[in-house]
């Protein structure tokens, strides 16, 4: 699975999944440009990644996308590979559900759930409209960005990082739910079109993976009930992830198109 001479790209690579990502490409042979809106954790998963490259931008501004891709070009060469990956937690709307979702779990082992999460009622506008640029906006920015420079050369590989809360959405949690789903049906439809162009789009839909974004977002008692979820009875690791993404974006992967790999432990099996 060598990835020597590849230039890749990862958005949101300064943490969780995005840096065991480019340190994963990184250690394949490939040169790596670490794509965050944090410079700190930016240069830091760089230095990581073994004089890879850290570039500052947000994925929801299409301008500064278009300019990531142009400084990634313009130090490492044409861009290769590109994992969309960057992602938000839910934040303040993640601190009004949690104590409503912790005390469902109460009520269950009682034997009857009352309290309503009220989670969609409660969100605002600006919550749902900032997840959705985020993480389905900086998908499709991203990936017309490196389509435009994979076309012209005749190839290159594409992966979305999308959830299991896209494929069977995840109570609570709409916004992200949706934007994930979105990614989903977003990779199908882009790749039928780009590997005309020998350029491959494809999909990976983690389960809930020991990440800042998953343990920063849920409360202790929540998170002990995902793992009670989980037939492996764990957490994932955000290099097992990693591993995928390095698999769909090499030429092991050449007959994936439009796939969606879920990663889960077995919380979700498609």
């Amino acid at each position: 699975m060598s990835l020597s001479g590849k230039v890749a790209a990862v958005t949101g690579g300064g943490s969780g999944i995005g840096e065991a990502t480019c340190v994963r490409l990184a250690g394949e042979g490939a040169r790596v440009a670490v794509i965050d809106i944090d410079a700190g954790t930016a240069g830091l998963t760089a230095k990581l990644a073994g004089e890879g490259l850290a570039v500052i931008a947000d994925v929801s501004d299409s301008a500064a996308v278009d300019s990531a891709l142009e400084t990634v070009e313009a130090e490492l060469g044409p861009v290769d590979i590109w994992v969309n990956n960057a992602g938000i937690s839910g934040g303040a709307h993640s601190d009004r559900v949690n104590p409503r979702a912790e005390k469902q779990l109460a009520e269950m082992a009682e034997g009857a759930v009352a309290t309503p999460l009220e989670a969609l009622v409660r969100m605002t506008d600006e919550e749902w409209s900032r997840m959705l640029a985020v993480h389905l906006n900086g998908t499709f920015y991203g990936t017309r960005a490196a389509a435009r420079s994979m076309a012209a050369k005749g190839g290159g590989t594409i992966v979305n990082v999308a959830s299991i809360c896209g494929i069977e959405g995840c109570t609570g949690h709409p916004h992200y739910s949706a934007a994930k789903g979105g990614i989903l049906a977003f990779t199908r439809s882009v790749a039928k079109e780009l590997i005309l162009q020998g350029v491959r789009v494809n999909a990976i839909a983690p389960g809930f993976v020991e990440t800042q974004l998953v343990t920063g977002s849920l409360t202790e008692p929540l998170v002990g009930a995902v793992v009670m979820g989980t037939p492996q009875g764990r957490l994932g690791r955000p290099e097992e992830i990693a591993a995928t993404i390095a698999f769909l974006a090499s030429d092991d992967a050449s007959f994936f198109v439009g796939e969606t790999v879920s990663p889960s432990g077995g919380f979700v099996t498609v």
